[in-house]
């Protein structure tokens, strides 16, 4: 019986354990080196993006509440 435990262990220690340890230790590094230049600058174009969708919701959103004032209660 513990035949059919421990060799499963020892290639679970021998293969999988090692690369199991990289990975984790790789993405770790990445995590700690924070953004990259082109990272920060696909970011901040999203944020630029974000923020003028916002502007285009508000705007919506008085014309709206200017032509239709219940429009809120429909949905």
């Amino acid at each position: 019986m513990e035949e059919i435990i421990v060799a499963p262990l020892i290639i679970f220690m021998l293969v999988v354990a090692p690369i199991w340890l990289i990975l984790h230790y790789r993405s770790k590094r990445q995590i700690s080196q924070g953004l990259s230049e082109e990272e920060y600058t696909q970011l901040s174009e999203l944020s630029e993006l974000a923020d003028k969708m916002a502007e285009r919701i508000k705007t919506l959103e008085a014309i709206l509440d200017a032509e239709s004032p219940d429009w809120r209660n429909k949905v």
